[in-house]
């Protein structure tokens, strides 16, 4: 589902990009797809309290600031990330879901 591929050098510069964005609280992104569908890059966003966004709000902000290529194709909105109790995103938790979710 998520072998090394051609996206994981670029993912904190695209998580870069959208802390940049006034809405966004917390943000992750990770390379999805694979086997049957082409890999693409999803954003799992937490949005700042009181803020209201689309996925289209969110792919115009990256569309302006990042290479079409690195532009999200997919937006996930969540009310929190999994965490490690250090605080450091479960990209591994997000991944399971995915794969999950596409059975």
């Amino acid at each position: 589902m998520n072998a090394p591929g051609r996206f994981e050098m670029f993912y904190r510069q695209v998580e870069d990009v959208l802390f940049c964005c006034p809405k966004v609280a917390e943000a992750v992104v990770l390379a999805v797809g694979g086997l049957q569908q082409a890999e693409i890059l999803k954003a799992y966003i937490v949005l700042r309290e009181g803020e209201a966004a689309t996925a289209e709000e969110i792919v115009r902000f990256c569309a302006g600031r990042l290479e079409e290529f690195l532009v999200p194709g997919a937006v996930e909105f969540r009310e929190s990330l999994p965490k490690t109790p250090a605080g450091k995103v479960l990209r591994r938790v997000l991944l399971e879901e995915e794969k999950n979710r596409n059975r």
